[in-house]
């Protein structure tokens, strides 16, 4: 593996790199302040006046790899600008490269009709709308998705779903026009993993209602966020069936490889982010005498952060090179591991930020509470720490079969 980065992605890091810093940075301020202001759930004017600017300056779809309207990009070459666009929350949706749209475009990309590309897919490509995954169910425990109980039943030339969705991202934001469901159409099925299967679920379809907004410590990441949703007798043609039935875990698969590397690179760049304020705060700031950034505490922290944002790094590096030579398969492991290193690693980072600025760092004065809360959800999201610790642990051993 080479770790040096083409001159195109280079060059791509630079033009993103003097987008953030000129357009950005400057307005995080900005973008707050009209979340705040009337009704939350509404999209900012400022996301659309810069969605603009980034498509005008190229920064656009650079995370799809296999259509002619992405930039291209492998993982490896993508990897090191969702960093960059992680270091804001905001940022990636910017660019039209943030979760679940990502995944989303990529799986109707990947396994979805022409028709469907066409319905659906090309305009999330264009930023005109967005779109919402849904999988967790509040009643079972989601972490083994074969638990899912939501049901896709075939009747006639139509399926109906019936069925309970929660931390179903992007359900709350009117932006939202299709919904990615994953249910059981053969739930007698003796191969658990063929039980489920994806369909395309039109947001604006009869029974579809969304219950409320969900928060994470408070935080609720309007306009978007995340909702519980109730699917009643909602029918949509057999048609919108995403590759055949029983292929739900394939699937989703082949679609959460990739999000996880895009979840871990933004993580970093939020580490970097946190240790850069962190760095700042304690060189301006006194106690007892000398500046805290002088203090055996503070040193060993920034050490240790610096020290663990290096080692994820390489690591997620590494998972998106063998993407991409030898496929998720083989990389699972690997995979696998960034998803448990990289948020601890982001969580601990952020600790050590939110304690060097005091009682400063529980407000939302310096945005290190939040980033708390989202880098703490990391942890849950595509499956949580234990399911991955345990993959982990089974394909180590069957080294020694």
């Amino acid at each position: 593996m080479h770790f040096d980065h083409s001159d195109k992605v280079k060059a791509l890091q630079a033009k993103l790199q003097g987008f953030m810093e000129q357009y950005i940075y400057p307005n995080e301020a900005r973008y707050h302040a009209e979340v705040a202001e009337g009704d939350r759930w509404q999209p900012t004017r400022l996301m659309e006046e810069l969605k603009a600017k980034a498509k005008a300056a190229g920064l656009w779809n650079l995370f799809l790899p296999e259509s002619h309207r992405g930039a291209g990009l492998t993982n490896l070459e993508y990897a090191p600008l969702c960093e960059i666009m992680g270091r804001v929350g905001f940022a990636s949706e910017v660019f039209n490269c943030s979760a679940p749209d990502t995944g989303n475009m990529e799986t109707i990309e990947r396994y979805g009709t022409e028709e469907q590309k066409r319905e659906w897919l090309d305009p999330l490509l264009d930023g005109k709308i967005r779109s919402c995954f849904a999988m967790t169910e509040p009643a079972v425990a989601s972490s083994d998705a074969t638990n899912i109980e939501s049901r896709i039943e075939r009747k006639g030339d139509h399926y109906v779903i019936n069925g309970r969705k929660w931390w179903s991202t992007g359900a709350p934001d009117p932006r939202c026009k299709i919904f990615i469901l994953m249910g059981k159409t053969d739930p007698q099925n003796p191969d658990r993993h063929k039980q489920q299967s994806m369909i395309l679920v039109p947001r604006d379809t009869p029974g579809i209602t969304v219950l409320r907004h969900l928060s994470v410590f408070g935080y609720d990441q309007a306009p978007h966020g995340d909702g519980e949703v109730l699917f009643e007798n909602v029918k949509v043609p057999v048609g919108n069936i995403l590759l055949g039935e029983g292929r739900g875990f394939e699937i989703a698969q082949g679609r959460l490889g990739p999000g996880r590397i895009h979840h871990c690179m933004r993580a970093i760049g939020q580490a970097e982010r946190a240790l850069e304020k962190m760095c700042r705060r304690v060189k301006a700031r006194v106690a007892f005498g000398r500046p805290i950034a002088e203090q055996t505490v503070t040193l060993e922290r920034i050490a240790e952060a610096r020290i663990g944002i290096e080692q994820a790094r390489l690591l997620v590096l590494k998972a998106a090179y063998m993407m991409d030579t030898v496929g998720n398969k083989v990389a699972r492991a690997e995979i696998a591991m960034i998803k448990v290193a990289v948020p601890n690693m982001l969580c601990q980072v952020i600790d050590w930020a939110i304690q060097a600025h005091g009682a400063g760092g529980v407000s939302e004065d310096f945005g290190l509470a939040n980033a708390y809360a989202h880098a703490r959800t990391l942890r849950i999201a595509d499956g949580p720490d234990e399911v991955h610790r345990n993959q982990i642990g089974r394909l180590e051993l069957r080294k020694y079969n």
